[in-house]
């Protein structure tokens, strides 16, 4: 091969950072000037009024000033976080390892790296959502739609882009940096299991995200839309709803900071997974063909990059209709172009022929080809493609299970949630079959390490389901900018349409990301059981885990419960920050009743609703986490290692479907809200302001925490359960030979 992994690798990461900021140079041209809607002038020298202009700039201050001072915060009871963990993962491994401090030392470094990769990350992701909003609403004031949506997709572009490529370089140059101390092929599986770190940080930081950032996003929305859309009957991002700018700050910290830390901890933990189990395949193929899993995910960069054009350039969007079929073509076209692309590195970084040992067997050696690694790939992205498409079935009210849910708001509210709850446990269904079978396609192929392989196909296009993720809060962000700036309605309704097609690709990104978390977590139980098959010297697991023991199968049924234990906890959470808002906006209201006027003379107290977020958020965060991360460490340590694996396949088991039922139930009430949206007065589901709109506002209201803080997050409960385990499995070993301190066989 003319190129090395480590050339490609580096490569592809700088390629997707300086990507990611010519990007953003493309949007920092674009001034925050409001215009006229009919002016034809260009978007970088347009015409300027004053008084709307000024409008404009105050409500982007604000909104960021309120996503800076939340993400401070979280991030500083983060850092705490990060120094005391990284010195229990120091003491603990080095412990489990016979004193080894060099893997303590190692586990631990990583763990910082990831962690703070993830922060920036988070942390960059709303940055540059917070600034590309409002120019979205300006580019909404001029004529068509390309101009508004590629503003929009850009900024997505900026996350989507610049996080892979910090993340694989991150993660490299930790592996290059590690090998200077495991030089032989030999040592590999140690620093394999010493990286693991990285996918621990990134994943813990992002717990505290989509957790921190859920609450705080879902108890503004929920706060907004009793008092102002049901009780008082004013319009979504209505300037006189005093937790409107709260509302708008949730989606860059909770939909953008939260989800980018939390696809990046998947990224980084499928890597680890496998890299663990393939750490053999150093010993007949070399480095090249160990660090195979990065090249994948380095070549998809490339890839996306190359698709990225089909949005703004060879097939620009002209049309409404054309929006969403742009977001759809660029996951189908990545996805294509993968193929090949998986074919061709599988080829040239893999020998002719490699062994691998087998995750289950005693000396069993299996001797796999370049053409099953790239299958196995190939077989979780297209996976994920299918799942991505059934959930927008579920979700897009564009279809019939959306609108069935919209017609049973005729009849109230009940039937709403009746038939959305229904909705979701239906769309469980084939995903799961579909996650079956990539499992038992991979498995077969390639054993545990296909898994691996399947799990890294799923996020082999992460630059673009990033990218569109990003999009559909900057949407959502720039709408409620129009409303709140009073621009003329016919920008509201085209920031509106734009929106609608990012909820829908939203779901779809929600999709990808639960199936990746599904084959992750099992990819990382792999790890688990191929670490402590090697701790033990095959005295453990070497013919696999016997779900028929008491100990394995009682906390199999434990593992079953976390999910919805961590479930209830985070709605529990919403409900109470949202009842706070609730009575804050209804105090605003009784003592000001001027604000309720068609053109109040005073402003409400946006400050105040701000603060109700973030301690909510802030307070409410530390309980799942400490759960989540608790439960495996306690168990391996007084219960060990069997009852850690019971543990494991249960969680991941309910979360999987827990996750895509709640993500899915939430995004269809949110749709059929928008199609009785669009819907004349004098129509069967009568449009805004009927009590046919109230009740699918109400269904949207409990479908707030079920798809942006509950559903997303169970994604990171099964990966960060396996990841923990799998950093401390020497531990686990290492008390009672792997029998806990209970010493239970």
């Amino acid at each position: 091969m003319a190129f090395s992994a480590t050339s490609i690798i580096i490569g592809a990461a700088i390629i997707g950072m300086i990507w990611g900021l010519l990007q953003f140079l493309v949007i920092a041209r674009i001034p925050v000037k409001s215009v006229p809607v009919d002016e034809g002038s260009s978007l970088v020298s347009g015409g300027n009024d004053e008084a709307t202009t000024q409008r404009l700039i105050e409500i982007y201050e604000a909104i960021y000033e309120g996503a800076e001072s939340f993400l401070k915060a979280e991030y500083t009871v983060c850092a705490y976080f990060i120094v005391v963990f990284s010195v229990v993962i120091f003491v603990l491994v080095s412990w489990g390892t016979g004193w080894d401090f060099a893997r303590g030392l190692f586990t631990a470094l990583s763990f910082v790296l990831g962690a703070v990769t993830s922060i920036v990350s988070g942390y960059l992701g709303m940055k540059v959502a917070v600034f590309s909003n409002v120019r979205t609403t300006v580019s909404a004031q001029k004529p068509g739609w390309t101009a508004c949506f590629n503003v929009a997709f850009r900024a997505g572009a900026v996350m989507g882009f610049t996080l892979c490529g910090l993340g694989i370089l991150m993660l490299y140059l930790t592996a290059l940096a590690f090998r200077v101390h495991y030089p032989a092929a030999e040592d590999w599986v140690y620093l394999t299991e010493s990286l693991t770190g990285y996918g621990l940080g990134g994943s813990s930081i992002a717990m505290f995200g989509r957790v921190g950032g859920g609450i705080y996003t879902k108890a503004a929305d929920v706060g907004a839309d009793l008092v102002g859309k049901v009780v008082h009957g004013i319009p979504e991002d209505d300037p006189r709803n005093p937790a409107t700018i709260a509302d708008n700050v949730g989606d860059n910290v909770g939909d953008v900071a939260g989800m980018g830390s939390d696809l990046f901890g998947s990224f980084a933990e499928a890597t680890c997974a496998a890299l663990v189990i393939g750490s053999s395949i150093g010993l007949t193929g070399g480095w090249d063909a160990m660090v195979f899993p990065i090249i994948v995910s380095a070549v998809g960069i490339l890839v996306c990059l190359v698709c990225s054009f089909l949005a703004t350039h060879i097939l620009p969007v002209r049309t409404e209709a054309g929006v969403e079929n742009a977001l759809k073509l660029q996951l189908i076209s990545t996805t294509v172009l993968m193929i090949p692309a998986v074919y061709g590195a599988a080829v040239g970084f893999l020998p002719p022929a490699f062994e691998l040992k087998a995750a289950v067997g005693i000396d069993k050696t299996l001797t796999l080809t370049p053409w099953e690694a790239s299958v196995c790939v190939i077989m979780g992205a297209v996976g994920g493609l299918v799942i991505g498409l059934l959930t927008e079935y579920f979700t897009s009210h564009s279809y019939k299970p959306v609108r069935e849910v919209a017609n049973a708001c005729k009849t109230g509210a009940a039937t709403n949630i009746i038939y959305g709850i229904a909705l979701g446990y239906k769309s469980v269904i084939i995903p799961v079959i579909v996650l079956a079978l990539v499992v038992y396609g991979s498995f077969t192929l390639c054993d545990m390490y296909g898994v691996a392989l399947a799990a890294i196909g799923f996020l082999s296009n992460l630059a673009t389901g990033l990218t569109i993720d990003v999009y559909g809060p900057v949407c959502d962000n720039a709408g409620g900018i129009a409303e709140m700036a009073e621009l003329d309605p016919a920008v509201r309704e085209k920031t509106d349409a734009l929106d609608a097609a990012g909820n829908t690709t939203a779901a779809i990104g929600k999709g990808f990301a639960i199936g990746s978390a599904a084959l992750v977590s099992l990819a990382l139980f792999g790890a688990f059981v191929t670490r402590i098959r090697h701790s033990s010297d095959d005295a453990l697991f070497s013919l696999g885990v016997n779900m028929l023991e008491p100990l394995t199968f009682a906390f199999l049924i434990i593992g079953g419960m976390i999910p919805f234990a961590f479930a209830a906890m985070t709605m529990k959470s919403v409900g109470e920050a949202a009842m706070a808002m609730v009575m804050e906006v209804q105090r605003q209201f009784d003592e000001k009743p001027h604000l309720l006027d068609a053109n109040p003379t005073e402003r409400p107290d946006y400050d105040a609703c701000i603060a109700i977020s973030t301690k909510a958020s802030l307070r409410e965060m530390v309980p799942p986490g400490i759960m989540v991360m608790g439960t495996p460490l306690l168990t391996g340590i007084f219960f060990g290692v069997t009852a850690v694996s019971g543990l494991l396949v249960g969680s991941l088991i309910a979360s999987v479907q827990l996750a895509i039922s709640m993500s899915n139930s939430g995004g269809a009430w949110d749709n059929a809200k928008k199609y009785i949206e669009r819907a004349s007065p004098d129509s069967e589901l009568k449009g805004k302001g009927s009590d046919i709109h109230k009740a699918a506002v109400v269904g949207d209201t409990v479908g707030d925490p079920f798809k942006d803080t509950s559903g997303p997050a169970l994604n990171i409960v099964m990966k960060l359960m396996a990841v923990l385990s799998l950093v401390f499995a020497d531990t686990f070993y290492a008390v009672n030979a792997g029998r806990g301190v209970f010493n239970l066989s």
